[in-house]
């Protein structure tokens, strides 16, 4: 019967990644990049090596998923190329060499790049996404 319910839950939990928008769905694999490298950081803590290896390779993948979607004929997607290549390098040190100071310079970089899509996809949302008219001319001094 418990398994029943679980089954249930994964069903459920699967059809709202079906319904989820581009946006969400972007965010959801940053949060899940972001949850991955903090099992990376606990596995090097408490010398796990097999969750290290399992959750570098998790977030790896991640990384080439959003590396392999961006558009290259845009600015922002060569950009966002570069930093998912530089992470890609540093998560892979961070993965052959236990190395915890790489992973704690990466790891608030990814944070913080999440948290900007998050800012981004709110502001979308909320109609703020950026200004649809030309801004207006300034008004000459004494008229």
């Amino acid at each position: 019967m418990e398994n029943h319910g679980y089954q249930h839950y994964r069903e459920q939990q699967g059809q709202n990644i079906l319904e989820m928008g581009q946006n969400e769905l972007l965010l959801l694999l940053y949060d899940e990049l972001v949850k991955q490298l903090t099992r990376c950081d606990l596995a090097i803590t408490h010398e796990n090596f097999a969750l290290l290896d399992d959750s570098a390779d998790r977030a790896l993948a991640i990384l080439r998923y959003l590396d392999d979607t961006l558009d290259l004929q845009y600015e922002i997607g060569r950009d966002l190329h570069r930093l998912y290549d530089y992470f890609s390098y540093e998560l892979n040190r961070v993965k052959l060499g236990r190395n915890k100071a790489e992973l704690d310079k990466v790891r608030p970089m990814l944070t913080d790049l999440r948290d900007t899509f998050r800012a981004a996809n709110k502001n979308c949302a909320e109609g703020k996404g950026g200004p649809t008219a030309p801004p207006a001319e300034p008004q000459a001094a004494g008229r």
